[in-house]
């Protein structure tokens, strides 16, 4: 068992790295991720300074050695609040895709392995949530939820799940009638232990590459909310937040918004580069190359 376990374990080194040197230009997302996820747990390695500081004496400095990003019109440098700006974002793509993930699996995969009503049922209410369009949708729940970063969240992932539920469903389909599953209800498993057991986990690998791909999705979607005013509340730093306060600024002093919206759009290539690499190692038959 331990020998099968290694041989696995060097199967998927082997099938990452093999994937990483055939996509070399989305390689170089993988750097862009490993900083934003480093700022996330240890932000003091990369700036000292208090993201929530305000200091009018300050206030709307220019890029220098002193303060790297320069300050905004409350004179908090924009650097540390940049740098701290990466946890918000990373909590709020983690929780929205699990609370999306978890429902529109379940829905998913009971409506495609029993079939019937039950999945004509939760179809149609699938099709229901997709017939809005999704950015109103989230703003609307939103906005009925009152600001706040936790009402953000909530509101994406309610809108976000239908996508999932769709995708498991199709997955479910082709999968319940290989001959694993049909050899485990013959040996007389419950339905719910053969779903559990055999059809979810072998019909997960898209909803692992989907996930990669809507992670930049998810960051830049809380960080619009955020814009409008529905995420955070001030002083927290949030980088939809940040080009929010200096949209007032953008021609006078740029660099207020100019580089928290870097940042985010750094995250959002770097993960969908990335996802390009999970999809290729997932799919070492190179059937999507």
């Amino acid at each position: 068992m331990n020998i099968q376990a290694t041989m696995s374990r060097r199967g998927n080194r082997s099938r990452f790295a093999r994937a990483v040197r055939q996509n070399p230009v989305a390689a170089i997302g993988l750097p862009f991720i490993a900083l934003f996820l480093l700022a996330t747990m240890v932000p003091g390695l990369f700036s000292s300074a208090d993201p929530t500081l305000v200091s009018l004496s300050e206030r709307l400095k220019p890029p220098s050695s002193e303060h790297w990003f320069g300050t905004d019109h409350l004179g908090m440098d924009v650097f540390g609040r940049v740098v701290h700006g990466a946890r918000a974002t990373l909590v709020s793509v983690l929780v929205v895709l699990a609370l999306a993930v978890s429902i529109g699996s379940i829905i998913g995969a009971v409506a495609g392995y029993f079939g019937g009503w039950v999945d004509e049922v939760l179809m149609r209410v699938t099709d229901v949530m997709l017939a809005f369009p999704f950015l109103v949708l989230a703003i609307a729940i939103n906005a009925a939820l009152g600001r706040g970063l936790w009402q953000t969240m909530f509101a994406v992932g309610l809108s976000w799940w239908p996508s999932y539920a769709r995708l498991v469903r199709g997955q479910i389909l082709a999968t319940k009638n290989n001959e694993f599953v049909i050899a485990s209800t013959a040996l007389g498993a419950k339905q719910q232990r053969t779903l559990i057991r055999h059809v979810v986990p072998n019909s997960f690998d898209p909803v692992l590459v989907r996930i990669t791909l809507d992670i930049g999705l998810v960051a830049l979607t809380t960080a619009g909310l955020s814009f409008l005013g529905l995420g955070v509340e001030p002083p927290t730093p949030e980088w939809g937040r940040m080009v929010a306060e200096g949209r007032d600024y953008l021609l006078s002093h740029w660099w207020i918004t100019t580089f928290p919206g870097l940042a985010l759009f750094a995250v959002v290539v770097g993960f969908n580069l990335v996802g390009i690499i999970v999809r290729d190692w997932l799919d070492p038959s190179g059937i999507n190359r």
